[in-house]
Formats: C-alpha cells, sequence, structure tokens
C-alpha cells in the first residue's frame, strides 16, 4: 500500500488522534503557564515556608519522569479518593511537569530585567504587586520567551505519552492502526509528518510573530 492510499483510508482517524492531541497541547500549555507563574513568584517570596512550598513541587516534578507522574495521577490518585478522567489526567500531568521546568525560565526572566527598572517603579512609589504586574513582568515576558518556545515544544512532544492511558491521541490512534496493519512505516511515518508540521509550521511562526509583537511593545523592534 502507498503512502498516499494509507493516507486516504486512514485520514479520518488520523484527523480525530491530532485533534486529541492538539487539544492536549494547549490546554497542557495553559497549566503549565499558569503554574510556572504561581510558583516562580512563590519560589522568590521572602515567606520560607512559601518558598518552601515552591521549592518541593519544582524539584519533584523536574527530578521524577513524566510517565511516572502521569501514571500516579492516573492510576494512584484514585486509591486516595481523587480520580481523573483520562483525558484530564493527561494534560494536567504534561502542564505540572512543564509547568515545574516553566518556573525557572520565569524566575530566571524576572530577575534578568535591569537593576534600574526595579528602583526606578520603586522611586515612583508603585506597589509590589503593581511594580510586578507593570513594570517587570512585560519586560521579562521579552527575555523568556525563546526558551519558553522551546519548552512549549516539549510539551507538544509529551502529549504522546497520553496515549499509554488510552487517551485517543495521535500517537493512539497510530499504534491502533499498526497492530491492526503492521504497516509501521507507513503510520509512523505519518505520525512523524504530522507531529513536525503542528511543531514547524504551526506553533514556531505563532511564537516568532509574538516575540515580534513583545519587541515592538517593548520599544525594542
Amino acid at each position: 500500500m502507498s503512502l498516499f492510499e494509507f493516507i486516504s483510508q486512514y485520514w479520518p482517524r488520523l484527523l480525530s488522534g491530532t485533534g486529541i492531541t492538539v487539544a492536549q497541547f494547549l490546554l497542557s500549555s495553559v497549566v503549565a503557564i499558569i503554574l510556572a507563574l504561581i510558583f516562580a513568584l512563590m519560589k522568590m517570596s521572602s515567606n520560607r515556608l512559601v518558598k518552601g512550598a515552591a521549592v518541593t513541587y519544582i524539584e519533584i516534578f523536574r527530578g521524577t519522569s513524566l510517565l511516572v507522574q502521569l501514571y500516579w495521577i492516573f492510576f494512584v490518585l484514585p486509591l486516595f479518593g481523587l480520580t481523573l478522567e483520562k483525558f484530564t489526567a493527561g494534560y494536567i500531568a504534561i502542564g505540572m511537569n512543564a509547568g515545574a521546568y516553566g518556573a525557572e525560565l520565569v524566575r530566571g526572566g524576572i530577575m534578568s530585567v535591569p537593576r534600574g527598572q526595579w528602583e526606578a517603579a520603586l522611586a515612583i512609589n508603585m506597589s509590589s504587586a503593581k511594580r510586578m504586574w507593570r513594570i517587570i513582568l512585560p519586560q521579562a515576558v521579552g527575555i523568556m520567551l525563546p526558551p519558553w518556545g522551546n519548552l512549549l515544544i516539549e510539551i507538544l512532544k509529551g502529549t504522546a505519552l497520553v496515549s499509554l492511558i488510552s487517551v485517543t491521541d495521535l500517537m493512539f490512534q497510530a499504534k491502533q492502526i499498526n497492530a491492526s496493519t503492521y504497516l509501521s512505516a507507513q503510520i509512523f511515518g505519518t505520525a512523524l509528518i504530522i507531529y513536525y508540521i503542528i511543531a514547524r509550521f504551526m506553533f514556531t511562526p505563532f511564537m516568532r510573530w509574538f516575540e515580534g509583537f513583545m519587541a515592538r511593545k517593548l520599544g525594542k523592534a
């Protein structure tokens, strides 16, 4: 069977799986961004309890396997009375894992803002919260966007693991098709191309546009 014939026969399942993959990616990214911001600010707190909680989260999720975290959230948490639907467990696990890495990117971006900006905001009597949201974070976003682009691509690739808890994403559909046809080269080659198209021709152009937008916003373009 040629690749064209293969795709023409199985494209509905591949399209369905791709839609689930994109949904997992988007939801995981939202969770990761929110958690990264929260725990980065917590880690910068002068309160030892707050800072300790942030460090604990970051170290646990950076220091253990995403696959193990996924299994814990889906298979182990129900033993403690918390059951999550498989789709939800998938994006929460990936988002929490990426959020731990993202927290360090956010903290690094904030700390990279020139000290003069902090002092200028303090000089005009801005509160700590207002100083962070109106002066520091907008500049930090411009600094952290390139490494965040890499992290978000890792999130996209990480979504393939949700197939292991039977989320019907692209990789799940690919494995199911392969099990019934044994056309490994065609199905996994097609899956590889789809992941590449999403990363290279959809996500990357958006990130480049957003970087340019932030540069213009901050007067750096």
